[in-house]
C-alpha cells in the first residue's frame, strides 16, 4: 500500500487549505436524529478513534452524508446489503503504538542510569477502506436506523460537567472575552457561562483548555506546556493542535458538537504537517492520551462516589 502517513497528511492539509477543520464535528445537516457524534461502525456499533475521527468527519462533510456510520465492503455484503456501484471508499487507519526492549549491538538489554530496562517505541500502521451507510443499499433496518438521538437544546451537559469537576484543575469564570490555561497556577479561566449563546460553544472552549491542563508536569508533562516558550511559537502551535484534537475527541465521546477554538494557528499547522508527514499522528496520539486521561479521571471519581454512597448506606 502507498505511504499511509503521507496519504493521511495530504488529506488533512488539503482540508485545512480549503478552510475546513476536519476534527470539528459539523452540525446535523439532515435534520434527522444522529446516533452519536463520534463516527461508529454501523455493524458493531464500536466508535472509531484517533486519526480516524477527523478522517471520517471530513469525508462526511465533503459528501454530505446524513450519518457518521461506516462499514467495510465485506461487512455490507455480510449484512445482506451492498455498496452502490461507482462509490469511492474512505481511507481509515489501524494504528497501534508498540514498544520492545532496546538491545545493544551484542543483543543485550540496554539499561538507563537507574538500571531500568530501556525500551524502543514504534507503531503498527495499516490502512483499510470504509464506506458510509449512505453509499450502501439493501442494508437491514438495524444497521441503517440510528439509535438514540443527540439533543441540540442548550442545557448543562451532565457528563461534561463531571469531566470538568473531576479533573482536579481549578476553573474560574470571569466576565470577559478570554479563555486560557495558566500552567504556573494550574488554573483555567473561562468567560461567564451566560456569555455563551450555545452550550456546545461553552463546552468546546472548556474542554479545549482542559486538554491544555493535561500537559502540566504533574500530569502528562507535554513539551508545549512544561517548556512554554510563548504564544505563537512553533511548540505552542503544536500544543494548540493537540488541544484542538483532544477537544474534538472529548466532544465526540460526550455527544457535543465541537467548534474550532483558535483559527490563527491554521497556517502553522499546514506548515508543520507539510514538513513532517508523521506530525498529525503524533498530535492525534497525544490528544487521545489527554482525552483518555481526563475520561479515566472522571471514571475514577464516579467509582469513588459509588463507594462512598455504599459505605454510608
Amino acid at each position: 500500500m502507498a505511504d499511509i502517513y503521507q496519504a493521511v497528511t495530504d488529506r488533512i492539509v488539503a482540508q485545512l487549505e480549503q478552510g475546513t477543520i476536519p476534527w470539528v464535528k459539523p452540525w446535523n445537516r439532515s435534520g434527522k436524529p444522529e446516533p452519536a457524534l463520534t463516527p461508529r461502525n454501523a455493524v458493531t456499533g464500536r466508535p472509531y478513534s484517533g486519526i480516524n475521527i477527523p478522517l471520517l468527519w471530513s469525508a462526511a462533510v465533503e459528501s454530505s452524508y446524513s450519518q457518521d456510520r461506516w462499514l467495510t465492503f465485506k461487512q455490507a455484503k455480510e449484512a445482506g446489503g451492498s455498496v452502490k456501484k461507482g462509490e469511492t471508499s474512505t481511507l481509515a487507519c489501524f494504528y497501534k503504538p508498540m514498544k520492545k526492549p532496546k538491545l545493544d549491538d551484542d543483543g543485550n538489554q540496554e539499561l538507563d542510569e537507574e538500571g531500568n530496562p530501556k525500551e524502543e517505541r514504534f507503531a503498527i500502521l495499516r490502512g483499510f477502506n470504509l464506506f458510509n451507510i449512505d453509499q450502501c443499499e439493501g442494508l437491514p433496518d438495524e444497521v441503517v436506523e440510528p439509535g438514540s438521538s443527540v439533543e441540540a437544546a442548550f442545557s448543562p451537559h451532565e457528563e461534561a460537567e463531571h469531566v470538568m469537576a473531576s479533573s482536579e484543575v481549578a476553573i474560574e469564570h470571569v466576565e470577559g472575552n478570554k479563555a486560557f490555561y495558566t500552567p504556573t497556577l494550574d488554573r483555567i479561566r473561562l468567560p461567564a457561562r451566560h456569555q455563551f449563546d450555545l452550550a456546545e460553544r461553552y463546552y468546546s472552549t472548556a474542554l479545549h483548555e482542559l486538554v491544555h491542563s493535561t500537559g502540566h508536569q504533574k500530569r502528562l508533562a507535554r513539551e508545549g506546556i512544561v517548556s512554554f516558550d510563548g504564544f505563537g511559537s512553533p511548540s505552542y502551535a503544536r500544543e494548540e493542535l493537540i488541544a484542538e484534537l483532544g477537544m474534538a475527541y472529548l466532544c465526540g465521546h460526550l455527544g457535543i458538537a465541537g467548534e474550532l477554538q483558535d483559527a490563527s494557528y491554521i497556517a502553522d499547522w499546514i506548515s508543520e504537517l507539510r514538513e513532517d508527514k508523521r506530525a498529525i499522528f503524533k498530535a492525534s496520539g497525544r490528544a487521545r492520551e489527554a482525552a483518555e486521561f481526563l475520561l479515566e479521571r472522571a471514571k475514577q471519581a464516579s467509582r469513588q462516589e459509588v463507594s462512598l454512597r455504599l459505605q454510608s448506606a
